[in-house]
Formats: C-alpha cells, sequence, structure tokens
C-alpha cells in the first residue's frame, strides 16, 4: 500500500474515483506551500512543483495498494502528469500526480492557484 494524494478527479464525487477502487481514505490534506495548481484546457488540474512562489494546495489522501495504482489509476491519467513525490503541510510525503517538466509550457494550461484546489476552482466558475 502507498500513501496517495489525490486533487483531482480521483476526489471523492470525482469522475475517476471509481478507479481506486474503495481504497481507504485517510483524509483530507494540503500540500507545503512549494506548489503551483493549473488547469490544463479546463479538463484536469496538474501540479507543479514551484519553490518559493507556490501555495498551499487542498486535496485528499487515501492508502492505494500498488495494482490499483498500476493497472487502474495511472492509464487513466492526462499525458501531461507523471507520477511523484508530494510534500504535505503535516511533514509527510505521498506519491501524486505532477505537471511533467516537458508540459510547464502549454498553452492550454491556465494558473488556477489562487483557489488552493481543483474543487474551489470548479465551484466558482459553475453559475
Amino acid at each position: 500500500m502507498v500513501r496517495m494524494f489525490l486533487n483531482g478527479g480521483g476526489m471523492k464525487g470525482g469522475e475517476l474515483h471509481h478507479l481506486i477502487a474503495g481504497a481507504p481514505f485517510l483524509g483530507p490534506a494540503t500540500t507545503l506551500p512549494i506548489y503551483r495548481l493549473h488547469a490544463v484546457g479546463d479538463d484536469h488540474p496538474a501540479l507543479e512543483h514551484a519553490g518559493d512562489g507556490g501555495a498551499a494546495i487542498e486535496g485528499e489522501l487515501y492508502d492505494i495498494d500498488l495494482k490499483t495504482l498500476r493497472e487502474s489509476l495511472l492509464p487513466a491519467e492526462p499525458p501531461d502528469l507523471e507520477l511523484g513525490v508530494v510534500g504535505l503541510a503535516d511533514g509527510t510525503d505521498a506519491l501524486g500526480m505532477r505537471l511533467r517538466a516537458d508540459c510547464a509550457d502549454l498553452p492550454e494550461l491556465t494558473d488556477i492557484t489562487a483557489h488552493r484546489s481543483w474543487r474551489a476552482y470548479k465551484a466558482a466558475k459553475t453559475p
């Protein structure tokens, strides 16, 4: 089992949540304030390491078995994201999907860091 930080469609109520096959929910989680959050074509979020120019981003933490990660969740992730380590505000680390470095200049990226979460961004867009 691995701890996985989810901040997009894999969260409760998200279109990919069913892919984590009932993985235990460990609770809400927040990253260290070293990330930027982007909307990729308004389709999905992308977490990008930004160092001093970042913010704390909200998500959810799950305990996911490696088979579910390998066979279910990872194949559904967009090609602009990759599996990496995400630093959490409580001082621990977890796996999480991050923007690939070679995708940092994609024209469809919109910085949504000010919203601090994909859910807040989506809620702000709903009339």
